[in-house]
């Protein structure tokens, strides 16, 4: 089966253990970051068929590793969600805007 898709670090040692032979390669920074990109969506989209606890954790790993990628400070990223919540709100009120 084909894949080209990011995976976690300990896939290939799952698929040798159930008695495959993965083919794997290490991204360079350019594909890591587009597939990075791509897990995001993918991690993202399951979340939008069950919007389980387990989804919600594969996008969490996601943005970690998108912070430690691009150097991103992970306390700076949540300064930077709360003050967007003070000055625009958060999405608690569930208001949803119907026209402009």
């Amino acid at each position: 089966m084909k894949y080209n898709k990011l995976v976690r670090d300990n896939i290939p040692e799952i698929i040798e253990r159930k008695g495959d032979t993965p083919t794997t390669h290490v991204a360079g920074d350019e594909e890591y970051w587009k597939k990075i990109k791509e897990k995001l969506q993918e991690e993202v989209d399951e979340f939008m068929e069950d919007a389980s606890m387990e989804e919600l954790a594969d996008i969490l790993e996601v943005i970690d590793t998108i912070c430690e990628y691009r150097g991103f400070d992970k306390n700076e990223l949540m300064a930077i969600k709360e003050k967007k919540a003070k000055e625009r709100g958060g999405f608690k009120k569930r208001i949803i805007l119907d026209e402009s």
